[in-house]
């Protein structure tokens, strides 16, 4: 047995030497995770009802789990790797975790802070700023310059100096088992932020290591998180895109008779308003809900993608909440919850629009495109796309049955009788094409399917972009921006509780909308029993502005379909080679005065000076 051990350990340390990434069983009840270009180890001890510790264990990219007995091989196991990968690197970290004192709320780092001093103190600031159990407690963490790196009562794994001899560096972290009760029960949900955020402190500090000991060239700590996403949580990923496919969330919100709404409200010289009526629900909202509750996400360890995918079920669950309470005020509840509502500073940027851009009188000579006609300008921009990428495919669909233009799975649709101007047509071109279905189709390249339907949250940084793409293109006109605007203030009247007539009114009379304009965006507001999406553009736009004003990154934002909240965690999954750099990019970043007008954006114009 034991000459088979050795055997094992040798094949292991071999295939480590020609850059394999390895994850393998141990014996013992041991398992090692490594990838082959991170100097770096977790280690944890398995001790009995300790399970979330483990778990804390496996968030790192490379981390080595030991069973309960025969220390001993592992002792050896651990020299051999060190050995070998110091060699490589020029030195090699190495971090053993476990669990504190049950009553315990401070991690204690045990390490040589006089030749770490830099790592160390990373290490204890990012522990010190997570959260306690109770809103507002943060835990403390000390560094305790120490040979004794491992548990108190426990024998040490190695001794400093055979680890020093290996071309190693070990520290101890004890970390305080706040997660759970007095009888090991865990909290799940301020567990996963716990998780989270002792990965990241660990990665920063990790990173300090290899930055100034080693021959690494990893950029950040981002790129330190795992470079293979588990096959279990692929299938997660489709199962979530499979259940968000399976209703038209937007179509069975919207009313069946709006036209009969809008011919009753007119002709009764707004005073009469007819019931909303609204498709049949073609799927079981409570089935989807149970399909969703089925999927093991919080199993997941990646603390990006166990953000992500969490966020996204709450998303899909709200939604079907929704479908079941149309025309009830709790839809409303729900769309605010759903939207997140409205800060001061949007509905303040929606104002000085409507005050100082007055409305544009189209002229009667104005020439206008027909549904062909636009058709042909959206298939000269898919070959736009093909020449960037010979396998990308679209089509223009003109339909009898569509009354909104719109994007759904990258092909545009359009109604058979819709009519625009020329400017219009080159916005719309970038709005629709150069930003729905580009970000579609780069989301179809990642290995994650939700970046081609949307992570929660994707709409308003969607609508941000292609709404700040029409005035890139320099077709941002006076009616879109007021438009945008009017929604905002639609919406804000709404959350005051303001009824239909109410906010049509507002629109209509204060704000100078035709009747027309006024009833569109006042009969969208109210869908459902008081639906918030349209406050999504403008907002996404602000949002938008404030992330370039911070020095974000525009093209990075064209990878598939997220919200900017999800920024560092995009960030995280590329830097670690999970996810792609956009494989196609929009034509209005090779406009001649591109960089001029997004250095108005980065320099806080207000968005009613755009025009």
């Amino acid at each position: 047995m034991k000459a088979t051990a050795v055997t094992e350990k040798e094949e292991l340390i071999g295939a480590l030497a020609d850059g394999q990434r390895t994850v393998k069983s141990l014996p013992n009840g041991g398992f090692l995770f490594l990838d082959h270009d991170v100097p770096f180890l977790l280690i944890y001890r398995k001790r009995p009802n300790d399970k979330a510790t483990l778990r804390l264990a496996r968030t790192g990219a490379s981390y080595l789990i030991i069973g309960e007995d025969n220390n001993e091989y592992f002792r050896e196991f651990i020299s051999q790797l060190t050995a070998r990968l110091s060699a490589h690197f020029g030195s090699f970290f190495l971090m053993e975790i476990y669990s504190g004192p049950e009553d315990s709320s401070e991690f204690i780092i045990r390490g040589p802070s006089h030749k770490l001093p830099v790592s160390l103190e990373v290490l204890r600031n990012a522990l010190e700023n997570i959260e306690g159990t109770t809103a507002g407690v943060k835990l403390t963490a000390k560094i305790e310059q120490t040979k004794q790196r491992q548990q108190k009562h426990t024998a040490a794994l190695m001794s400093i100096e055979a680890i020093k001899d290996c071309g190693g560096t070990l520290i101890g972290l004890e970390i305080p088992p706040v997660f759970r009760d007095r009888n090991g029960e865990v909290y799940p949900l301020y567990f996963r932020q716990f998780q989270e955020n002792v990965a990241v402190a660990i990665k920063k500090s990790v990173f300090e290591f290899i930055r100034v000991q080693t021959s690494s060239n990893l950029a950040s700590y981002y790129a330190l998180g795992k470079r293979e996403i588990h096959k279990e949580i692929f299938k997660m990923d489709r199962a979530l895109t499979q259940i968000e496919k399976s209703f038209q969330f937007l179509l069975l919100v919207a009313p069946v008779n709006i036209q009969r709404i809008r011919h009753c409200f007119f002709e009764s010289n707004f005073k009469q308003l007819e019931e909303y009526h609204y498709r049949l629900l073609n799927i079981d909202p409570d089935i989807l809900k149970r399909k969703l509750y089925n999927l093991e996400i919080d199993q997941i360890d990646d603390p990006a993608l166990s953000y992500l995918f969490h966020e996204k079920r709450e998303e899909l669950d709200q939604q079907l909440t929704m479908l079941k309470e149309r025309g009830s005020k709790n839809f409303f509840y729900s769309s605010v919850r759903l939207y997140k509502g409205l800060d001061k500073n949007i509905v303040t940027e929606a104002e000085l629009i409507l005050q100082n851009i007055p409305e544009d009188i189209q002229n009667e000579n104005t020439e206008v495109l027909d549904a062909t006609a636009f058709a042909a300008m959206a298939e000269t921009e898919f070959g736009f796309f093909k020449q960037q990428d010979a396998n990308f495919q679209s089509k223009v669909h003109i339909r009898e049955d569509v009354n909104v233009m719109m994007v759904s799975n990258g092909e545009l649709y359009l109604p058979a009788d819709y009519t625009l101007t020329q400017v219009e047509a080159q916005a719309l071109i970038q709005h629709e094409i150069g930003t729905h279905a580009l970000t579609h189709y780069n989301g179809l390249q990642q290995p994650l399917s939700q970046l081609s339907v949307g992570f929660a949250d994707y709409d308003p940084l969607q609508e941000g972009i292609a709404v700040l793409s029409e005035y890139l293109i320099g077709g941002l006109s006076a009616n879109r921006l007021r438009l945008l605007a009017g929604r905002v203030v639609a919406g804000a009247a709404l959350m005051a509780n303001a009824e239909f007539k109410e906010v049509f009114n507002l629109l209509y009379t204060t704000h100078n909308f035709s009747k027309e304009s006024a009833f569109n965006i006042t009969s969208r507001m109210f869908q459902g029993g008081g639906f918030l999406k349209d406050i999504i553009y403008l907002k996404g736009l602000v949002q938008l502005r404030e992330y370039l004003m911070d020095g974000g990154d525009l093209e990075f934002l064209l990878a598939g379909k997220f919200a900017l909240k999800h920024v560092p965690m995009i960030t995280d999954l590329t830097a670690r080679g999970l996810l792609k750099t956009p494989k196609l990019k929009p034509r209005y970043l090779q406009q001649k005065d591109f960089e001029q007008r997004i250095d108005k954006l980065k320099k806080g114009v207000s968005l009613s000076k755009l025009i």
